[in-house]
């Protein structure tokens, strides 16, 4: 017969259990969360997170995706002979420039 001690517990914590445990005894409850837990076998350091500075080269890289996906269907669009009027390239032209202007300006 295995030997029991007793644990004490915080009053919220109780309540979660008895809220979960189901059909299974307290005792049974806590070491299936145990063994559940450490057959996860998370730690913080495993987890995969980015950095703010790998999020700025993704955001950077996106944007001249971006950037180039523009010049590109303008240069398109003016090879087929389809003369857009000052207007269209002018507000392209700024909102090509504006991505580069936000990006530079931005602080993290």
């Amino acid at each position: 017969m295995s030997e029991k001690r007793m644990l004490i517990l915080d009053a919220e914590t109780v309540e979660k259990i008895e809220e979960n445990r189901g059909d299974m005894s307290v005792s049974e409850f806590i070491h299936f969360i145990i063994d559940s837990h450490l057959e996860q076998n998370i730690h913080p350091q495993q987890i995969d997170l980015i950095t703010k500075d790998e999020f700025r080269q993704f955001e950077e890289g996106i944007k001249d995706l971006l950037r180039s996906f523009l010049e590109f269907f303008l240069s398109y669009g003016l090879e087929l002979g389809k003369q857009p009027t000052d207007g269209e390239l002018d507000k392209l032209s700024l909102k090509l420039q504006g991505l580069s202007k936000n990006y530079k300006t931005k602080k993290f």
